[in-house]
């Protein structure tokens, strides 16, 4: 009780097979990776941001309000396949 033993992810692991197929499994782990990327991007940048008004001179709650354009991230597209 409490925790999952290996048989249950065994479990888990088949039933994402079986509702998913093993060929979009790939795809969806590949676009999860990209999202996390594209995340981790973004809070490095805006820590870098917050830390370059603190080298300023200015606090961030003493900053005016400033609308935040995010950076354009192009991601290639892969080729999905059509079956008939």
């Amino acid at each position: 009780m409490g925790g999952l033993s290996w048989w249950h992810w065994v479990i888990i692991l088949g039933v994402f097979v079986i509702l998913f197929g093993a060929k979009k499994l790939p795809d969806a782990a590949r676009g999860v990776g990209r999202s996390l990327r594209i995340l981790k991007s973004e809070v490095s940048a805006m820590s870098d941001d917050v830390a370059s008004k603190n080298v300023d001179g200015e606090t961030p709650a003493a900053a005016p309000a400033a609308a935040v354009s995010a950076p354009v991230v192009t991601v290639p597209a892969t080729p999905v396949e059509q079956r008939i």
